[in-house]
Order: structure tokens, then C-alpha cells, then sequence
């Protein structure tokens, strides 16, 4: 068991696949803030890269794309009162009035931890 997870790791942070994941937030980040579009967009508009790559390259790029479109849909839900997803709608009940109040900070750090928690 500790061998496969180590063997993991030495795929995760080797050279070219240690950025992979920040460009899968990146644009899952920018896909998710995007009212109406969600990780669903974001996988169909990157699959078209991971075509000629090896499937763990793949698998971090889409799977931390998801994760950057979890955590944005949060952004519009509190900024604006407008959730990015449908996973984010009851992010509008605390975040959005938070965000009135000027306290918007506070609750994009919130679900921003909530996101990275799981």
C-alpha cells in the first residue's frame, strides 16, 4: 500500500505534471465563475488537450479543473447573489447577506477552506 501511494507521488511531482494541476484550477476557475457553466464545460473544453497525453497528465488536469469550478461558483454566488453551479446555491443563504454587510472577505475565505476541505 505505501508503495503504490509513493509511486503516486513520484507521477504527481515530476516536472511537467506538477503545473498541469495549476493550469486545470486556473481554468477551472475561470470556467466556473462563468454563470451557467460548470465542471461540465470545463471537462468538454479541455479533452480536446489531453488527447495525445499520458492518462495520469490527463487525470490531474480534469480532476483539478473540477476542483477550481467547485470553488468559483462560490465567487458569483456570494459577490453577486448568482451561483455559478447548482452545488453553490446555498452558498446565496450566508454568503451573499455576509457579503452586504461587508464582510464578502471573510466569506470568499470560508468557502474557499470549505472547497479545499472537501
Amino acid at each position: 500500500m505505501l508503495e503504490a501511494a509513493g509511486s503516486a507521488l513520484e507521477v504527481i511531482f515530476t516536472w511537467p505534471n506538477i503545473l498541469i494541476p495549476l493550469l486545470g484550477t486556473f481554468v477551472g476557475l475561470l470556467v466556473g465563475i462563468l454563470p451557467g457553466l460548470g465542471a461540465a464545460a470545463g471537462i468538454a473544453l479541455l479533452i480536446p488537450l489531453t488527447y495525445s497525453w499520458a492518462p495520469q497528465q490527463a487525470f490531474l488536469l480534469l480532476a483539478s479543473a473540477i476542483g477550481g469550478t467547485s470553488f468559483s461558483g462560490s465567487i458569483t454566488a456570494i459577490l453577486i447573489n448568482t451561483p455559478g453551479e447548482n452545488a453553490n446555491a446555498a452558498t446565496l443563504i450566508d454568503g451573499y447577506p455576509m457579503a452586504k454587510q461587508g464582510r464578502a472577505s471573510v466569506a470568499l475565505s470560508l468557502s474557499a477552506f470549505a472547497s479545499a476541505a472537501g
